[in-house]
């Protein structure tokens, strides 16, 4: 069965009714099996069972050879310039403390990867008490409904003694934020673009980027969006 990210989204929220569902994380070895009250691995295990309830359900994806790269499944197994997909999870209780993205990476995968920019992101918040988790909200967002400003730059980011490191997602689901998420993809990538003016490890090579990078998004997808 082959499905868009917005018809697994509908099939995992409306049709599965997976949030409010529990589950207990335990371990077991020989005759031995222990109740897992640590959150560390909580993030893969839940990935790990979105994949293979996929496989239950025939639903058509290809896992990412190299775990550690973008995406983390191709929704679109003959086309890989659509259907991308990254799974993020976080604890509710502490808010979305994940990345979106390492900056850098990011930045010059644009260049040749523009199509990026149209990613999906299946986000799952959970909640833990004890060994049990319950599914507390699940969201499929674009990046530039996650990602937003901040009072350093106009893109959200980790910054530690000056250097960037990651794109940070806003905690979009709050409208106590100061910051809210961008309007549209132009307002995300003209962020990104000035955040990348402003930031001194990037800015002496800046002048051409965006330009390459509404190039390379045309070639790869066929459309155009305006940068104001």
């Amino acid at each position: 069965m082959k499905l868009t990210s917005n018809q697994l989204f509908k099939k995992i929220v409306e049709d599965y009714h997976l949030i409010g569902q529990t589950g207990i994380i335990q371990f077991t070895l020989k005759d031995l099996t222990i109740k897992i009250e640590t959150k560390d691995t909580i993030g893969n295990l839940i990935q790990e069972w979105l994949k293979e309830w996929m496989k239950k359900e025939k639903i058509e994806f290809e896992e990412n050879k190299n775990s550690q790269a973008f995406p983390d499944i191709y929704l679109n197994v003959e086309d890989k310039t659509k259907g991308l997909l990254e799974i993020k999870t976080f604890d509710f209780n502490r808010g979305p403390g994940f990345d979106l993205a390492n900056f850098d990476s990011y930045c010059n995968s644009l260049l040749e990867n523009a199509h990026r920019l149209d990613s999906d992101y299946l986000i799952i918040a959970y909640q833990m008490n004890g060994s049990e988790i319950t599914i507390k909200d699940i969201w499929l967002k674009k990046i530039w409904e996650l990602a937003g400003g901040s009072s350093t730059y106009p893109l959200k980011v980790q910054e530690k003694k000056k250097v960037i490191y990651n794109i940070r997602p806003i905690i979009w689901y709050s409208e106590k934020s100061k910051f809210k998420a961008f309007a549209s993809k132009s307002d995300f990538v003209s962020a990104l673009n000035e955040t990348r003016y402003q930031y001194p490890k990037t800015h002496h090579y800046n002048a051409h980027w965006l330009k390459k990078i509404l190039k390379n998004y045309k070639e790869k997808t066929g459309s155009d969006f305006i940068i104001a």
